[in-house]
């Protein structure tokens, strides 16, 4: 089994934002279960040490941990590329400073749209402004910079406006995600999977500005699940190639693992990472072939999409073994067809449900 190439560190679950396609559990780890400054170096130096090259700092907000310079000038010391995924709220010219002299490489700044109003209501903070001039400071210094957009039918019709702001922004990377349904995200499906006629016309928009866009700035565009005629793989496979922490130390192959009912993951604290990787029942269970059933078994995409994705399949079917109900292959597709059948025509759907309570998408 080889080594995983990355760590993803969720160093707290805290967070300023509110957004309603967060694709984090509901249940959140509180700040008083967080690892403190000297478990997580100690997991910096397992990391290096079982081969991980690259360590993604986010939660939550990782700039809610007041040792986040600390952090960053640990796991550089352990020889790990350091990316910081974040809102940017919270950082400031002074504290970026901070954290590019400790050795950060990367920062992955998201937006929730183009149009500032929206933008801050999706957020449920005022940030976007904030986040304009932060690019800024960011361009001034020798690091990676990639923008973030979380798209769904409430704003992909502005697909080419943010395309265009990332530009303005002379960011290195554009990544465009639409919303997967983990999470609070799966509780607002209805309200954000976009329509048929929306997911056509943003694969002409990428397709015309990627050619527009080539060695001047990579666009990674990803699509909606439930359109798809094969399933996203899974991490490039269970317990493959990542490794998850969250902010209490529990060890997962990826962020929505926790979602599986009767699963039981390791902690940081009583293993060290190589025994978690190779040793656990968490991480092995399904690795390899052996677990799958047909169609999986004997299909000549099991190399390339792993069965889909388990987290999803369990959500959807109640089976974290059955075939990712996306793939058209499966015996329980009818079940994202229904989902899909179930979409309105109109692009915006009127209610999104916030934890207990329900607003209107529409502000008037």
């Amino acid at each position: 089994m080889r080594a995983p190439t990355a760590l993803i560190a969720e160093l707290t679950h805290r967070c300023p934002l509110h957004c309603v396609y967060c694709s984090n559990p509901e249940a959140m780890q509180p700040r008083s279960d967080e690892m403190d400054t000297e478990q997580w170096c100690r997991v910096f130096r397992d990391a290096s040490e079982l081969g991980v090259h690259q360590i993604h700092f986010t939660g939550g907000e990782p700039l809610s941990r007041l040792d986040l310079t600390q952090l960053i000038a640990h796991a550089r010391r352990e020889r790990l590329y350091v990316n910081l995924i974040t809102s940017g709220i919270g950082l400031n010219e002074q504290r970026l400073e901070e954290l590019v002299s400790a050795g950060l490489d990367h920062i992955q700044l998201s937006f929730q749209d183009v149009d500032e109003a929206e933008a801050n209501r999706w957020a449920g903070t005022r940030g976007h402004a904030h986040k304009l001039n932060l690019a800024g400071l960011i361009r001034k210094h020798r690091i990676g910079f990639t923008v973030n957009l979380v798209v769904h039918r409430n704003n992909l019709d502005r697909l080419e406006r943010m395309i265009a702001m990332a530009e303005d922004l002379h960011a290195d990377k554009l990544e465009i995600a639409n919303v997967q349904y983990y999470g609070w995200a799966l509780r607002n499906r209805q309200a954000l999977i976009p329509t048929r006629e929306q997911l056509h016309a943003s694969l002409a928009t990428i397709a015309l500005a990627r050619e527009r866009l080539l060695g001047k700035m990579r666009l990674d565009y990803v699509l909606p699940d439930y359109y798809a005629k094969y399933p996203k793989p899974c991490m490039g496979g269970w317990g493959q190639s990542l490794m998850l922490i969250d902010p209490a130390g529990f060890c997962m192959p990826c962020h929505a693992a926790g979602a599986i009912a009767g699963m039981q993951f390791d902690t940081a604290r009583d293993h060290s990472l190589e025994w978690i990787w190779h040793q656990s029942v968490a991480f092995n269970k399904f690795r390899g072939q052996d677990w799958m059933r047909e169609p999986c078994r004997s299909c000549d995409r099991r190399e390339q999409d792993f069965g889909g994705c388990r987290c999803q399949a369990f959500l959807l079917t109640g089976d974290a073994s059955a075939t990712d109900p996306v793939c058209s292959l499966s015996p329980k597709r009818g079940l994202v067809d229904a989902i899909l059948a179930e979409i309105q025509p109109t692009p915006h759907s009127p209610f999104i449900v916030v934890r207990d309570l329900v607003y209107r998408t529409d502000p008037h």
